[in-house]
């Protein structure tokens, strides 16, 4: 299956982070709860929440945002630094002792992740292969999935033998790197017409 540059570029960088932040999603609540002084379930719930509501009330406006303004550059710096700033979110993990630090990191997680979504979104729909588009949904959704899944393995046996530290740097680095990897597709980012 021949794939072009720019989605391959943007699959690779999507199973680099995923596969990141699957070495900690299995077992956030469990930070949370055993590290957090105060860290109950309900802080569990209420940080999911926030990630979640925040993540999906910012897509809107940020969607209209970006149709408004021509050219992809603007989706493609959206995506960078919305990843960058997702990215940095697990380095802050380390640091956190209480319920609202953690709260904290999920706004910040979910403004990253509104706003890598709404460019990703959008490069990927502006070059995916013609009658490709089943396919080429269906190989990041199918990398995403299987990296996040061994993580899930990895991680959680990470944090049984070297604690949650070590794999919140690993989470953050591969996050760096996903990001990273978006400046390979600059050059075929198309400018305003």
């Amino acid at each position: 299956m021949e794939i072009n540059r720019v989605i391959k570029y943007l699959i690779s960088s999507d199973l680099i982070f995923w596969t990141g932040w699957g070495l900690i999603t299995p077992i956030f609540a469990i930070f949370i709860v055993d590290k957090i002084q105060g860290g109950t379930v309900i802080v569990v719930g209420i940080a999911s929440a926030i990630f979640w509501i925040l993540k999906s009330l910012i897509r809107i406006p940020i969607g209209i945002f970006l149709d408004a303004h021509k050219g992809e550059k603007d989706d493609f710096w959206f995506l960078t630094l919305g990843l960058f700033l997702a990215a940095l979110t697990p380095f802050g993990f380390l640091l956190a002792t209480l319920p609202w630090h953690i709260y904290i990191l999920q706004v910040f997680y979910a403004i990253g992740i509104g706003m890598s979504f709404s460019g990703w979104d959008a490069i990927f729909t502006r070059h995916i292969d013609k009658g490709k588009e089943a396919t080429e949904w269906g190989a990041d959704d199918t990398s995403v999935g299987i990296g996040a899944g061994i993580a899930g393995i990895v991680g959680g046996w990470m944090v049984s033998q070297f604690g949650f530290n070590l794999v919140f740097i690993l989470v953050g680095i591969l996050g760096l790197i996903g990001t990273f990897i978006l400046f390979f597709l600059y050059k075929y980012i198309a400018p305003r017409p």
